[in-house]
């Protein structure tokens, strides 16, 4: 049976623990999002971890030293090799626009007569001309100029590498010195709570892998029906970048023009540069039927929280913290959501029992792992 708090204690704790927390987050706002960065990347790939301790037999350094090393040689070697050909790519891409802009230009700069009316498309004719420099001066120096200015230097990319590996080789001892923290009479409290918030982060990685693989069968499709060429490897490379919002779709449709571009399609009869206009109109009622639908459905049900609330929270943290934001906010928003539902049952000395889950099994088998 649990032993209630007293209400001067519960009321001095909650005070307390506000109070340290919005101080904290103060003094570490810079800190925070790295270490944030470097703990979901280590989310990511424990799998692995836990796949190898598992099935294979490994120890638990000896997986995480092979599965880290090489997700960090792929996050190294990957782009290096990629960033020349795909700026090649993009280069090749905008001389083609700049070809379509002269040619729609030109088109626009003579009076159109429909139905006996002309129509002065001149000023239309004269905004396209400011399209121009942004894509003359497209050159791989901006785009590393880019990265430069928006990432968090070579110290922070230390400070995630490194952390990563601590997160994903101390996770087992951390997580039980966390879990020891609380006096005894509430330890059991505070586990079952951890396995709710775990229970969410793991259904956010289904979710996630469901998201990857729908958009991946999809785009696959659209492609083959449209006769792109390499619809197989472009719908796979759709489905996997999904996982960055923003960046990763942006990359996958700029591939994918460059291939339509270069090759065009296999049947629809025009040019290869209105091939790839098309196949951009596709690619974005697809992908806002993505962000607006099947993405909040999909996350909305893996945590169980309601589709409008994912969209709204998804919109929110995109714009207050980009793509990390937008990553995270869907689990982080569960977990607090079962936090705060936990403490209010404690503050408001209200029963608890509520909260416990038949988990203690699981609990055990994760400590051996």
């Amino acid at each position: 049976m649990n032993r209630p708090w007293s209400l001067h204690f519960r009321y001095l704790i909650g005070i307390i623990t506000f109070l340290a927390l919005v101080w904290f987050l103060y003094y570490a706002r810079v800190a925070i999002e790295p270490l944030v960065i470097a703990a979901f990347i280590a989310y990511l790939i424990n799998p692995a971890v836990t796949l190898l301790t598992n099935r294979a037999g490994f120890s638990r350094p000896a997986a995480v030293n092979l599965v880290y090393f090489t997700t960090l040689a792929l996050w190294i070697v990957t782009p290096a090799a990629l960033i020349p050909v795909f700026f090649n790519e993009l280069k090749d891409v905008a001389q083609d626009l700049l070809k379509g802009l002269d040619s729609a230009r030109e088109a626009l700069s003579k009076p159109v007569e429909f139905a006996g009316t002309t129509l002065d498309l001149q000023q239309l004719s004269e905004g396209l001309m400011h399209l121009r420099p942004g894509l003359s001066s497209l050159e791989p120096e901006q785009a590393f100029l880019v990265l430069e200015t928006t990432s968090l230097g070579a110290v922070w990319f230390i400070v995630v590498v490194v952390c990563t590996y601590l997160f994903l080789s101390k996770w087992p001892s951390m997580r039980q010195w966390l879990l020891g923290l609380p006096p005894a009479a509430y330890r059991a409290e505070v586990e079952d709570v951890y396995l709710r918030v775990r229970a969410v982060w793991m259904g956010y990685l289904r979710g996630q892998l469901l998201l990857m693989f729908v958009v991946g069968v999809v785009f696959t499709i659209a492609w083959v029906i449209m006769g792109i060429p390499g619809a197989l490897v472009l719908g796979v490379i759709a489905g996997l970048f999904t996982l960055v919002p923003d960046v990763g779709p942006f990359l996958a449709i700029v591939l994918t023009m460059a291939v339509v571009l270069l090759e065009g399609s296999s049947w629809i009869d025009l040019p290869n540069f209105w091939v790839m206009i098309l196949v951009l109109v596709v690619y974005m009622l697809l992908i806002g039927v993505k962000n607006f639908w099947i993405r909040p459905v999909i996350m909305g049900r893996s945590v169980h929280l309601n589709e409008g609330v994912v969209l709204v929270g998804i919109l929110i943290a995109t714009i207050l913290n980009g793509i990390i934001g937008a990553l995270l906010v869907v689990p982080v928003l569960a977990s607090a959501l079962i936090i705060i539902n936990y403490l209010l049952r404690r503050i408001l000395n209200s029963n608890s029992r509520a909260l416990r889950v038949p988990a203690r099994p699981i609990l055990k088998k994760l400590n051996r792992n």
